[in-house]
């Protein structure tokens, strides 16, 4: 039997180690080295892995280690939402999003042009200055072809990047396909509809996108998923899942609470009632601020895999 075991610091600590003390010490810090055995585990299984997120971490500066994980190949797809990709592209461009209050003047950062997501800030110039960049990258893509399945044309927009930082550009350079099912849930949206308004037969297609993540995986594929908060995003990925089998391995890390009875707060476990995930696979859901139990958990995973030559 497992007892609880007094965590201290010790000179040099590494990030591997801190995480495997607080496995001793209890409640989510549990759930925290159950979630890094969990992703190791994937990984030597040689599972196909699924990272999904929603576009809020992506204003955060978690942007810049999501590209560096898919460069290191820990992800085999990513699925998201639209905020992700516009705001991808606009910190690709050169656009800083600011540090500001959760207890701001609302009303005085509307007078100011400055839109505000949790304790950060993005300027409307920013959202101009997307404009200018993505009218061009739709013509050019207009001009290959009309028709663009949504991980296709991301893929595209990814190889127009050059920022070793960017999501879109680190998956498009090591064949990652980017799912959006969500497409138009944005201002990238916003320019697609104002593009096909003069360009009628041009066409996102979100359907064929949706064959294109079912046939990303096989029923006889180790499957996993690593889930950063809910949404579309998540459900898109698990649902892949379920038609093809089932996970063997699901990692979720959210604030939300399963009994909402959302997406967002449903469990590993709860995920088993719909075939989501196998009867018999590991799971774990951490509960907690992805900003701060991702980078730790991850690094632990990375150190723990380089340690093996396995990264």
């Amino acid at each position: 039997m497992q007892v609880v075991k007094d965590f201290k610091w010790k000179k040099d600590i590494k990030v591997e180690d801190l995480v495997d003390s607080l496995g001793n010490v209890g409640f989510q810090s549990i759930e925290l080295k159950k979630a890094v055995d969990t992703i190791v585990k994937m990984k030597k299984d040689g599972a196909k892995i699924f990272l999904t997120f929603t576009s809020n971490m992506v204003t955060s500066g978690l942007r810049g280690f999501f590209a560096q994980l898919i460069k290191l190949k820990m992800a085999d797809m990513v699925v998201t939402t639209v905020g992700a990709i516009e705001e991808d592209i606009m910190k690709a461009k050169g656009e800083n999003f600011v540090i500001g209050d959760f207890n701001s003047d609302d009303i005085e950062l509307h007078e100011k042009g400055i839109n505000r997501v949790g304790n950060l800030y993005i300027k409307n110039e920013s959202y101009c200055r997307f404009e200018d960049v993505i009218k061009p990258m739709l013509k050019e893509l207009y001009s290959k072809k009309v028709r663009w399945p949504v991980s296709e044309m991301l893929n595209e927009l990814g190889k127009k990047l050059d920022d070793e930082n960017s999501i879109l550009y680190q998956a498009s350079k090591n064949n990652v396909p980017i799912f959006c099912p969500a497409i138009t849930d944005g201002a990238l949206g916003f320019h697609l509809f104002m593009f096909q308004q003069d360009n009628d037969d041009f066409v996102v297609d979100v359907v064929k996108d949706f064959a294109n993540i079912l046939y990303s995986i096989s029923q006889d594929d180790k499957k996993g998923i690593i889930s950063l908060g809910g949404s579309v995003s998540k459900h898109h990925a698990i649902l892949a899942g379920v038609l093809n089998g089932g996970m063997d391995y699901a990692v979720y890390l959210t604030t939300a609470r399963h009994t909402s009875g959302s997406m967002s707060g449903a469990t590993t476990n709860e995920a088993k009632s719909w075939g989501k995930v196998k009867d018999d696979s590991d799971v774990v859901t951490v509960i907690g601020d992805v900003s701060i139990t991702f980078p730790l958990l991850m690094s632990a995973v990375l150190e723990k895999l380089n340690k093996e030559n396995l990264l």
